[in-house]
């Protein structure tokens, strides 16, 4: 036969619990937007326009000698220090439009209905970007060294790396496709704000009219400026949202 308890000591315990105001109507607070991935993006905006530009006159006093390579590197042999800058350069904005990109898609992802492709197509773009930086950053290497000692190496071996150096870094086509997709975003589901949105849609034509044009390179100038404006746009024109689920 069951016993039941007959003293409050030999009941069990319930947990406490907190009453809820039901008269309490105040909204819960705001979440300050995080900025530190928007801000990577101006940086490394900043960072690749100047930067590249700065490191790209490499090669400028001695343009009137491309057509003999060996004049061509000796008159630029002294010039190292513009391909290490230029090395530095490339891994700074490689670290900085990483960050950009991701967290871009994620901010993105938020925004967006559920499917959209528009995330994935912006971060695709700014990957497209990393990769010609990659490539342009890494031949600094070997130039580097080909450079310090011009003497011991065939100057018809250096003269295709300068080449390399003087484009990669530049295709920042990428950009284009990352502009375009914010574009779509902010003016059918106001993913972003509307002047964004049309900013990013004049980019978008500027960067696809270099594409299909043989200056390729000049890609960097409106890309770079789109990451710079779009970087401060999202870091500091993003409202305080409601209180959710932490994005990891």
């Amino acid at each position: 036969m069951p016993t039941f308890p007959t003293s409050p000591e030999d009941r069990p315990m319930q947990p406490l619990s907190t009453p809820v105001d039901p008269t309490d109507l105040s909204p819960p607070a705001a979440v300050r937007p995080r900025r530190a991935w928007a801000l990577a993006g101006t940086v490394g905006g900043l960072v690749g326009l100047v930067g590249i530009f700065a490191t790209a006159t490499l090669t400028a006093p001695a343009e009137e000698l491309r057509g003999d390579n060996a004049a061509y590197v000796a008159a630029i042999a002294d010039g190292t220090g513009h391909v290490w800058a230029h090395q530095a350069v490339c891994a700074v904005v490689v670290v900085c439009l990483a960050v950009f990109g991701a967290g871009l898609h994620r901010y993105l992802g938020a925004q967006e209905p559920a499917g959209s492709l528009v995330p994935a197509l912006a971060a695709t773009g700014v990957g497209l970007v990393l990769v010609g930086l990659v490539v342009g950053g890494g031949i600094a290497t070997e130039l580097f060294f080909s450079l310090g000692a011009a003497e011991e190496y065939d100057p018809d071996v250096i003269a295709p790396q300068l080449t390399l150096f003087a484009t990669m870094a530049w295709l920042w086509g990428g950009i284009g496709l990352t502009a375009g997709a914010v574009a779509v975003g902010g003016l059918r589901h106001g993913s972003v704000s509307r002047w964004l949105a049309v900013f990013s849609v004049v980019t978008a034509l500027l960067v696809a009219a270099t594409q299909l044009t043989p200056v390729q390179y000049i890609a960097l100038v409106p890309g770079g400026i789109w990451v710079i404006v779009a970087g401060l746009a999202l870091a500091f024109g993003q409202p305080a949202a409601a209180p959710g689920p932490r994005a990891a």
